[in-house]
């Protein structure tokens, strides 16, 4: 019954979904990134004018209910290569695992996290939802591996691993509108993914004890 709930409800939204939704997010953020570096003055316009802020919304701008999206990471021309190459695998990625539909509402609901952010402490950026898809990315592929710095091979799960630990500290040590920020940006991933997160964590934790059963026995 619930299948056939969820086929209806996928067909149905199907029309309204974008396929590749990434390929047009990546793309839209290389554009404004090489506006900032090639022409300053208009990409900073630009940058702004796009960027998340509560006052300008209740003036009614509300075109940056969306245009948010499009704001590249700030970082090096060289780093910003690899990081939206990253962030189109993982929305690639996740897309072929789930279907358009499912993907299309998993960013929504991230983009609405992100603006209820915004209303509340002023402002938000996509940094913490591009975060959810990484999250997600290595729930769906925990042992994947991806070559950091293109020489040291890691899973996804412990890069995971230590980004929870990273924005674990950055909730205890950062302010209120801090904690509201990480709090309300990674809701989709436990809205979509709390399941499997959990089922990771325990075939882990069964792992690792039965190979510490293992080595006790072998030494016996």
């Amino acid at each position: 019954m619930n299948n056939r709930i969820n086929f209806d409800l996928e067909r149905r939204l199907r029309r309204y979904t974008i396929a590749n939704l990434m390929k047009y997010i990546v793309a839209g953020q290389a554009i404004v990134y090489l506006l900032l570096y090639i022409w300053p003055t208009l990409g900073s316009r630009i940058y702004y004018a796009i960027t998340l802020n509560r006052a300008m919304l209740l003036r009614g701008q509300i075109w940056r209910l969306v245009t948010f999206v499009f704001a590249p990471p700030s970082s090096s021309p060289i780093f910003i290569i690899f990081a939206l190459y990253f962030y189109y695998m993982l929305g690639t990625g996740l897309e072929a695992r789930w279907g358009k539909v499912k993907f299309n509402l998993y960013y929504l609901v991230g983009m609405l996290a992100a603006v209820i952010s915004c209303l509340i402490t002023g402002y938000a950026s996509n940094a913490f939802l591009n975060l959810s898809l990484f999250f997600a990315y290595a729930a769906m592929y925990p042992d994947e591996e991806i070559l950091v710095m293109m020489i040291l091979p890691v899973k996804m799960k412990y890069l995971a691993i230590l980004d929870a630990a990273l924005y674990t500290y950055y909730f205890i040590a950062g302010g209120a509108s801090t904690r509201v920020t990480i709090i309300l940006c990674l809701a989709n991933v436990f809205l979509f993914l709390g399941g499997d997160i959990i089922n990771n964590i325990r075939r882990d934790s069964k792992y690792w004890k039965t190979r510490r059963n293992f080595r006790k026995a072998m030494k016996k």
